[in-house]
């Protein structure tokens, strides 16, 4: 599990969890943007955006960790990124018109 410097177990729990983002926030960004497509609401539009962001940062800190075999500081710094802009990006479709 590349870097990870974690027993089994743990390695289990942490793909566990991220499955879980990655199918919760999948369901999110879907439902949003299903309000989108019928609002036309730029502001479910930026909020699905952000909520896509979101869980794109998790699903990508865990492939990059396993696949390219990336430090843990390196992929949750990725991880930290995308949830900083998905969350700007979450705060401004609160403001949006």
């Amino acid at each position: 599990m590349g870097h990870l410097n974690a027993s089994p177990t743990m390695a289990t729990f942490i793909i566990v969890v991220k499955t879980g983002i990655l199918v919760l926030g999948g369901l999110i960004t879907y439902f949003s943007f299903k309000a989108y497509r019928r609002t036309r609401s730029p502001a479910l539009r930026a909020l699905a955006l952000g909520f896509g962001i979101v869980t794109f940062g998790a699903l990508l800190a865990g492939a990059f960790d396993i696949l390219l075999d990336i430090n843990l500081a390196t992929g949750v710094l990725i991880d930290a990124v995308l949830t900083l802009i998905g969350f700007a990006v979450i705060t401004y479709s609160l403001y949006v018109e």
